[in-house]
Order: C-alpha cells, then structure tokens, then sequence
C-alpha cells in the first residue's frame, strides 16, 4: 500500500504513521526549504528537527515538492496516479482550492482513496479551523473534565489530534478492504468533534441516564448536591458502574505524583474492608452493600486514604493486586520513559537520528504476533526526493535535472536563507 500524505502537524501525521508501523509505503510531500510546520516547532536541538515532528513521522519518506508550479503539480499528478490512499487535514477547503477536488483525484485515480480530517462535519461550524484543544472542548470532553467547582478542563492526552488520526486509519483501512470488491475509491472523512464525541460516548450516556434521575455513582449525589441539565465535571469519578477516586500515598507532601487510583469493586468489597482494617464493614447495612455504600463514597475512599498514605504507590499496587482489588499508580511522564517492561515491549523506543542524535518516543502500541513493527527514524526534509522521483515516478535523469532547475521541488534562494 502506498500512501501519499499530504498532512502536516498531528492528526493526518499520526494516521500516516500509524500505517508505515503496518509496512505501507508513505510518501510525505512538504514544501521545498520548510517543510511539515513542526519540524521547527517547541525545537529542543539547535538546527535539528523537533520531537514534535520525529514522533509523528516515524517510517516515511520525505519529498520536497512546490505544488504551485507547474512542474511540482505534474509530480503531484503523477503521485496521485501511482498512490493507493491521499491523507490530508488542510483547513477546509484548501485541497479544492489547489485544485484537488474529489472528482479531478478520481479522473486520475479511479482507486484512490482520499481520506481527510476536518474540524466539523455539514452543518454550522464547517467552515472553521480547529485544533487539539478546541476538538476537545467542541466534543464533550472539557465539559465532562475537571472537578465540579473549578472550569472546563482538557486532558493531557491528544485525543481531538492523535485520537482522530487513529479514528481516521481505521476508516482508511475498510475503505481498502471494500475495494478488493468493488475496485473503486471512496472519501473517507472525520471531524474531529465526532472523533472526540465517541471517545466520550459515556458521556453521552449519562446525559439520557439523567432524564431518569441523579447520577448515583458521581459523589455529587452522596453530598447531596443537586444534578443540573447536563452532565457534570465529576473530577476522578469513575466513569464506568464501579466507584473509584484517586488517594494520596506515602510521600505525597512532596512528589505530584504519590497517588493511586483506588476502584471499590462489588465482588472484592470484602476484601478491600479486611486489607485497610474495617472488617466491620463487611456486614455494617451502611457499608454492605453497593447501594448503601453510594451515598458515603466520600467517607469511603476518605478512609481507604488513610490507609493508602502509609504506603507508597508500588506498595499498595503490590498488596491489591494479589487479592484481585483493582488499583493503578498514577506514573510520571518519567516513570513510563524510564520503564524496563516497556522498552522490552517496544511500547518505548531509543531511536537514533542524523541531526539530533538519540531520542526516546513511543512505538507502536498494538501488537501483531507475526508481524512486529519496527521504529525507524523520521526523514530529514526533501531526503527521498531523487529516489521517488526516479524509482517510484520513473523520471529519467534527464527529467529529474530539469526538475530541479525549474525549482519545483527546492526553495527559492529567499527562502533558504531565511530557513538557515
């Protein structure tokens, strides 16, 4: 499979290189002397590409092209011709307006599936540009994020971008699949306000949930504060049947990370009562049973604390997992790059690049048992341009010098100054 990506920063990126981890063939086309925004973006190497970038385009290969001029759309047309998917997240309309539309792709392709990712979907807001956070906040996950008395919150992880890019592969993927039978292309699109709204589809459950009365298992209801019209920020409520809260743990004065989150389990209830010393609560009509327990949830994990804040996070992990009650320690950004089970998994890689040296970054996190994934290095800008233009497109040597000297495929000298 080869896949002409036309995307830039994180959603379309992550969708791409999602694909080359499967082994297709990605061919990234970037403007001649800059290239992809976010190789110089949050840069932490002097003249080098960013993490930004090296994280995202992993398994690609990189061909500078100037799509204005007549000689780098030729090579866009031929590319269109030769390529089984085109990934792109412009804002709206901008493929169109290069002259791209669906129908032009399809005259030169008929097989080709274009698959894009846009903010919104038909209807009132299709025309605006979105990014990661606005995603988040368009979709439902910063309303239904943060504590009830504090504002909207977004989440740490990208889910509007890096979530919508994986909503977006899953849907490349079908496509691919449906055209082994019909041996026709198709559009594939997300928005990102869909993408984050079913990762919040919870949510939306308890929005009809309350229609029928509070929300029992949101602490909100044991302190006897009324629900509102929408579903509320419920701070670490769990959002599944099942109570759960984050507790201190031993040494939380003073690292921001000494927390667990502690889930009071129906059917280890018993246990739970033992371990933190309340066997009393084993038969106690306040505390028996899940019903009875809902309205005291503040109480409960109050006192579940109490126990917790003797020992540290690994410790209360090591004690409840041998007696099935569900906890997860709340592990650092460092914990995770620093975690052997992880390196031997290839969840993390050390991955060695020309310009910046070695780095860290996230592998592939799903597993094919005959099919192991293996990380390569990002590319440098325009570093496959003669290679694809030659073994991939066809163009002789010949052609290959004229493209150069007509400066389609590098940056004017204005702009090659500036760059360095």
């Amino acid at each position: 499979m080869r896949i002409l990506d036309l995307s830039h920063v994180q959603a379309g990126p992550t969708c791409t290189q999602m694909l080359a981890w499967f082994g297709a063939d990605v061919i990234k086309v970037e403007r001649p002397g800059i290239g992809d925004i976010t190789r110089g973006q949050l840069r932490d190497v002097p003249n080098a590409d960013s993490l930004y970038f090296t994280m995202l385009n992993h398994n690609k290969r990189s061909i500078t092209l100037d799509t204005k001029h007549p000689k780098g759309k030729e090579v866009l047309d031929r590319l269109v011709k030769i390529c089984d998917v085109l990934v792109e997240n412009f804002g709206p309309g901008v493929l169109d307006r290069m002259g791209y539309t669906w129908e032009y792709i399809h005259k030169l392709n008929p097989r080709m599936i274009v698959a894009s990712i846009k903010g919104f979907g038909p209807g009132p807001y299709e025309d605006c540009k979105v990014y990661e956070n606005i995603a988040q906040c368009a979709g439902g996950a910063a309303s239904t994020t943060g504590f009830r008395e504090g504002p909207p919150l977004v989440t740490g992880a990208q889910i509007g971008d890096s979530g919508n890019g994986l909503h977006l592969s899953i849907g490349i993927i079908t496509a691919l699949y449906q055209r082994l039978r019909t041996g026709r292309g198709q559009r594939v699109n997300i928005a990102m306000q869909d993408g984050v709204l079913n990762l919040c589809r919870v949510k939306l459950r308890d929005q009809q949930r309350l229609k029928h009365g509070p929300l029992t298992e949101y602490r909100q209801f044991g302190e006897g504060i009324p629900f509102g019209k929408a579903v509320p920020r419920s701070g670490n409520d769990s959002g599944g049947g099942q109570p759960g809260w984050i507790l201190k743990c031993k040494g939380w004065e003073n690292d921001p990370d000494a927390y667990i989150y502690f889930i009071t389990q129906a059917p280890v209830w018993e246990a739970i009562c033992d371990v933190i010393g309340k066997p009393e609560w084993k038969t106690h009509p306040d505390y028996a049973k899940p019903p009875a327990r809902l309205p005291r949830l503040k109480h409960i994990f109050a006192t579940i604390e109490q126990w917790t804040m003797t020992k540290d996070k690994f410790e209360v992990m090591e004690i409840c997992n041998k007696i099935d009650i569900p906890v997860g320690p709340i592990l650092s950004m460092k914990d995770l790059a620093e975690e052997p089970s992880l390196r031997k998994t290839g969840t993390v890689v050390e991955v060695d690049h020309p310009t910046r040296g070695k780095y860290l970054s996230v592998g592939n996190p799903i597993k094919l048992s005959d099919s192991i994934s293996e990380v390569k290095r990002s590319p440098l800008l325009g570093e496959h341009t003669e290679e694809i233009l030659g073994k991939v497109l066809g163009y002789s040597a010949k052609d290959i010098t004229e493209i150069k000297q007509s400066g389609a495929v590098s940056a004017p000298q204005k702009t090659r100054s500036a760059a360095a």
